[in-house]
């Protein structure tokens, strides 16, 4: 299949990456203990958190720390790290699923924090934890259109407050089991931050190539996981499925199979254990190539590629070929593979 959906990048590379989680760890335990309350109201067996998700940890920031300034801290190592004059960058993408108002733009206070030129573009992409991918396609197309010269991707994200209002209202007014599976997703998040610096492979031969991808859309699930600013409610089980499902069609649509089955390494978007595990069996990968981070810093939503991609960017040798691969709420898939 060739068209809208398949695209080619000729002249892209990733000149810098900079990507981390927050530095506070919070534990299944931690989040059950503060659910005491519900727990309590409703006579429901405690510790559940951790009894269906295993006692893993999350990352959230200071209360100090904003996940917009998370984004712009990241943006300025980038651009340090590529070693450019800012005044060149052309367009600033902030692709962040947390937010905290409606408008204006996360990207404009990036922008102002960052000391960006007028003529820099500035705007959010919101595609659920697409998002970074779908920044990735957008710059990498704006620069082989030869309207830029560099682009800055950032992701910000932060739960503090999406935890702290979804504890509150399960402890105020939630009413079991079936509420707290409801908001269960919620209590898998992670906090991080991530930016990468794009610019023409031909000028930076030293960077990282963009070479290729696809995104595939299953729309009817556009309801399995709906997010607003003080929380979310997902079906959790249908979502894995169509996820899941959606992923194998692309993969044989795209002829990854193929081609595509021997790559150095795989970097899936991190929703859990059980997910990635589902991943690797459906698409037939070596889970050896398969870095995982969730168990570490949680589901950390668009951030999350960005960020298992920095975690082995050591281990990486020239010429290596790395197939990004993230799924988003809606439903939609994305894929870009890179040249090491």
């Amino acid at each position: 299949m060739t068209g809208n959906s398949d695209f080619r990048f000729h002249d892209v590379a990733i000149l810098s990456l900079d990507a981390g989680p927050a530095p506070l760890v919070v534990t299944s335990a931690d989040v059950d203990r503060r659910l005491a309350p519900f727990y309590a109201r409703t006579r429901s067996m405690s510790g559940l958190v951790t009894s269906l998700a295993g006692d893993f940890e999350r990352r959230q920031w200071p209360a100090e720390v904003s996940f917009i300034q998370a984004a712009a801290r990241a943006g300025e190592a980038a651009i340090a790290a590529a070693g450019i004059d800012r005044a060149r960058i052309g367009v600033v993408i902030d692709t962040s699923v947390s937010r905290a108002r409606l408008e204006p733009s996360s990207a404009v206070s990036v922008h102002h924090l960052l000391d960006l030129p007028p003529n820099c573009l500035n705007f959010d992409v919101s595609n659920a934890c697409l998002g970074f991918v779908t920044g990735l396609h957008l710059a990498g197309a704006l620069i082989d259109s030869g309207q830029i010269d560099y682009a800055l991707i950032v992701d910000g994200e932060g739960t503090r407050e999406i935890y702290d209002r979804t504890i509150d209202r399960l402890n105020e007014r939630g009413e079991g089991l079936p509420d707290l599976l409801a908001n269960f997703a919620t209590f898998t998040l992670g906090s991080g931050a991530a930016a990468m610096v794009l610019g023409r492979h031909s000028a930076h031969p030293e960077g990282h190539q963009l070479l290729d991808g696809f995104f595939r859309a299953e729309t009817r699930h556009h309801e399995l996981c709906i997010g607003t600013i003080d929380g979310g409610v997902t079906d959790s089980r249908a979502l894995l499925e169509a996820g899941i499902e959606l992923a194998g069609a692309a993969w044989a649509q795209a002829g990854a199979t193929a081609a595509w089955g021997s790559r150095d390494r795989y970097i899936f978007h991190q929703v859990s254990e059980v997910h990635t595990k589902a991943m690797i069996r459906t698409l037939g990968v070596d889970p050896a190539k398969v870095p995982t981070t969730f168990a570490r810093y949680g589901n950390i939503g668009p951030a999350a590629i960005p960020i298992t991609l920095a975690t082995v960017a050591d281990e990486l040798s020239p010429g290596d070929i790395v197939l990004c691969m993230g799924i988003g709420s809606g439903l939609n898939v994305g894929v870009i593979e890179l040249r090491w």
